[in-house]
């Protein structure tokens, strides 16, 4: 007791400074500043697409899809230190850097070689193993990290790089053929996010999937399919004559039975891809990737529909066209 006051644990009376700051529990953003900070990171990001697409350049399309794999690639190890899993991330980062790398100059050159995805899918499996070959065999541990570091490099490198295949896998003229319809399948994916966020925010009561993220619903499903629809068809009207053609007055994206499937299709995969990060941070017991954007949190936060959606979009790609 001093001065008449009392200083117990755990209530942090006025006199018991150590005591206060040892139970204060920082204060969690309410709904509306969540919604603001997650708008202006997506407003912040747009903008810099933009640009990025207004330049016309193919090395700017690509070096931005480099930066956010690499900044992806750094967190999800991050993540995996956080988690208690050892992987090698080192290795797996200079090979995705090299990939992205080597996948780039052959886009802006005379093509990607037929080899040149199955030699770095075999040097992540194969390199994960010998560097394991190193440390003491600890169980499950052990394989669980070659696993992991192998899942790291298809999850980010090798499907978020399709981004930049599709840039490049239609016919026409100019540097960037594809430019539009990379835009076009971001705004899908991003809207179905959007969809999804505000509408289960809003209107939210049937939980979806609330063993793996709590906060999906049935609600929030439904609005992710309408904005996936609306960006879809929105973009396709308003900028349909500068979709790329794959022959004489046959558009890449078929007509309107198309893009409505294929905007569906790709809000369909964006919801899976949004889960399967949702089952990785769950089972690494992590919240966020990382806090580079506010509101969103870090770039495999930002990128994690798209490296569902962008590989679907350059497969059909490549179907009508082939």
């Amino acid at each position: 007791m001093r001065g008449g006051m009392i200083c117990q644990r755990g209530r942090g009376p006025i006199g018991c400074p150590h005591l206060s700051a040892m139970t204060s529990v920082p204060a969690k953003d309410s709904k509306a500043l969540t919604f603001v900070k997650r708008t202006s990171s997506t407003l912040g990001l747009w903008a810099v697409v933009t640009l990025a697409f207004v330049s016309r350049i193919g090395w700017a399309y690509v070096a931005l899809i480099g930066l956010l794999v690499v900044l992806a690639t750094i967190e999800y190890f991050r993540m995996l230190k956080d988690g208690g899993v050892k992987g090698f991330p080192g290795y797996t980062l200079l090979l995705t850097i090299a990939y992205s790398v080597g996948l780039y100059a052959f886009l802006l050159g005379d093509g990607v070689p037929v080899w040149f995805d199955g030699l770095a899918i075999f040097a992540s499996l194969a390199g994960a193993f010998v560097l394991q070959l190193r440390r003491p065999v600890e169980g499950l541990g052990s394989i669980t990290g070659v696993a992991m570091s192998v899942l790291g490099f298809l999850y980010i490198a090798f499907f978020f790089n399709f981004g930049a295949r599709v840039v490049f896998a239609v016919p026409g003229p100019g540097e960037v053929p594809g430019a539009m319809l990379l835009l076009w399948g971001i705004a899908v994916t991003k809207f179905t996010d959007m969809g999804a966020y505000i509408v289960g925010s809003a209107i939210g009561r049937h939980k979806m999937c609330p063993h793996i993220s709590p906060g999906k619903t049935w609600q929030g499903f439904g609005g992710a399919i309408a904005f996936a629809l609306l960006a879809g068809c929105g973009l396709y009207a308003l900028f349909q004559d500068d979709m790329p053609n794959f022959s004489a007055g046959l558009h890449v994206l078929g007509g309107w039975g198309l893009v409505i499937g294929l905007s569906i299709a790709l809000a369909l995969v964006a919801v899976v891809g949004d889960l399967a990060e949702s089952v990785l941070k769950r089972s690494l017991s992590v919240k966020d990737s990382g806090q580079v954007l506010p509101g969103i949190g870090g770039a495999l936060d930002l990128i994690d529909s798209m490296c569902f959606t962008l590989p679907l979009l350059y497969f059909y790609v490549t179907w009508v066209t082939g």
